[in-house]
């Protein structure tokens, strides 16, 4: 009898969680609230109700919404809201530590607050696996740690692909994807911040014939739209003043602002020096051989600020772009101090300074130092005003070195800005894509000075400019950046 009992208490629960399962695929919403015990703004269920009732989602968003939070809830609820063993998760996003600390760290915070409620999830769970007895029903990956038609070897009758910081996905893991998520009850949610107008997710993006597309701008969150969300949420989301530094450091009409701030893709400039798309593609991990990216010279680049404004120094290691040492200081003496530390710091073999104004005089007091032993650098100096060695094809130096190395190395993808903190990136970034050209009547190649820059976008392209000294192959130095290539021809990552 007390068998038959614990059977029939076993069929009940049985029935009782299929029933919740049921209402909550319904309803992902009421599924965060009543098991997480966690509130989803009307962006978060308007993401999850897409992957409820469409095939394909792209959520194209600012930064500070919880992107990655909702991708993991989603996880945890599609794996408790489908019949045991019949789905599967699969997620990705471009390097590990965006696998492994952000999306993955959040689904193992789900996994345990689900615990410590008392509603636990079926299975168990690591950094990066979800297992249901032996079978693996969630997994993350960095597109390295697998090839990508493995992906096609997953059957199962509901399966969500989840494509994390999808911008920076390769094509192939798109494909990918597509082939394990045909049938019916299968969906895929790719989601991001569009910074690369160049990437297949600006692509998926546009076609909303095929994607439901959604956009989250900064000002259609909670603390700009007054909706009601609970205290402890509010701080977590996307305020005022995070809004007004990345105007006040980027300008309003920056790649960095229109992505991160209103959610839109930025274009490519027609009139650009230096294309976006063709600089995020620099920026993207590679896989490849790294070490050989930083063989190669060690330079210092250095845009001189007079009469106290910045000045900035910037290393290139090889092909990729390396440190950044800046300062603000009126005494000569003193700057030339703070630059002979960062040639110490770098081991710099070459060292290139902006020569016009304040820089002739730097030049001259570098080579001083040099004779006196303080470092052992070359010291070339380089005024971008005079005229280009190639006066048939550029107005000026200053055309010169912005075409033959901003916009030459960054259509080849031939430099590497990857090792950069996302903050230096976004700078170097929204400088480099600022300033623009023209062809004379002569039929050469104009960048715009410096001046009309400053007056456009209301900043200096200082460190922008400093990096491109760092990589100019100046007349009476080492061959820089354009010998190197030649010598070496890095391939370009996939």
């Amino acid at each position: 009898m007390d068998a038959l009992l614990l059977a029939a208490d076993r069929i009940e629960e049985d029935a009782d969680r299929s029933d919740r399962a049921e209402e909550y695929a319904r309803d992902p919403a009421a599924w965060a609230r009543q098991k997480l015990g966690e509130h989803l703004w009307s962006k978060q269920v308007a993401i999850a109700e897409s992957v409820r009732d469409h095939r394909l989602t792209a959520v194209q968003s600012c930064h500070g919404v919880g992107k990655s939070w909702t991708a993991s809830r989603l996880t945890a609820w599609w794996l408790d809201t489908h019949p045991p063993g019949e789905a599967r998760v699969v997620t990705t996003a471009p390097t590990g530590d965006q696998v492994k600390a952000i999306l993955w760290s959040e689904i193992n915070a789900a996994f345990a607050k689900a615990e410590a409620i008392g509603e636990p999830f079926l299975g168990r769970i690591n950094e990066t696996d979800w297992k249901l007895g032996k079978r693996l029903i969630a997994f993350g990956r960095k597109p390295s740690d697998y090839n990508p038609h493995a992906f096609q070897g997953i059957h199962a009758k509901y399966v969500l692909v989840i494509l994390d910081e999808a911008c920076g996905i390769n094509k192939q893991f798109w494909t990918a994807a597509n082939a394990i998520a045909t049938g019916e009850h299968c969906r895929i949610l790719a989601i991001g911040n569009p910074d690369d107008p160049g990437s297949q997710f600006a692509r998926v993006c546009a076609n909303t014939d095929r994607w439901n597309v959604i956009r989250i701008s900064a000002f259609d969150t909670p603390n700009f739209t007054g909706e009601p969300v609970p205290d402890d949420l509010r701080p977590m989301l996307v305020g005022h003043d995070y809004v007004e530094d990345m105007a006040a450091e980027f300008g309003v009409t920056s790649p960095t602002y229109i992505s991160k701030v209103t959610g839109e893709f930025p274009h490519d400039s027609e009139d650009g020096v230096v294309r976006l798309s063709k600089l995020r593609a620099c920026s993207q991990p590679r896989d490849n051989d790294a070490s050989r990216d930083t063989a190669g010279p060690v330079e210092l680049g250095i845009d001189m600020g007079a009469g106290g404004d910045e000045t900035s120094i910037r290393e290139r290691r090889g092909m990729t772009v390396g440190r950044e040492w800046k300062f603000r200081e009126k005494d000569p003496v003193k700057a030339v101090a703070r630059i002979v530390e960062a040639i110490r710091e770098s081991r710099a073999a070459v060292v290139k300074v902006d020569s016009i104004g304040i820089g002739w005089g730097i030049v001259g007091s570098l080579r001083e130092k040099r004779q006196q032993g303080a470092h052992e650098a070359d010291i070339l100096g380089v005024n971008v005003a005079e005229a280009s060695t190639e006066p048939e094809k550029y107005k000026n130096l200053r055309s010169q070195i912005w075409w033959q190395v901003g916009r030459q190395l960054s259509e080849g993808v031939s430099w590497d800005l990857s090792r950069l903190e996302e903050d230096d990136r976004e700078r170097l970034v929204s400088q480099l894509t600022a300033p623009k050209y023209s062809i004379d009547a002569a039929g050469r190649i104009v960048v715009e000075p410096k001046t009309e820059t400053i007056k456009r976008i209301g900043r200096s392209p200082d460190n922008a400019d400093a990096l491109l000294l760092a990589f100019y192959a100046a007349p009476g130095g080492f061959d820089g950046a354009m010998g190197y290539l030649n010598a070496y021809k890095p391939q370009q990552p996939a």
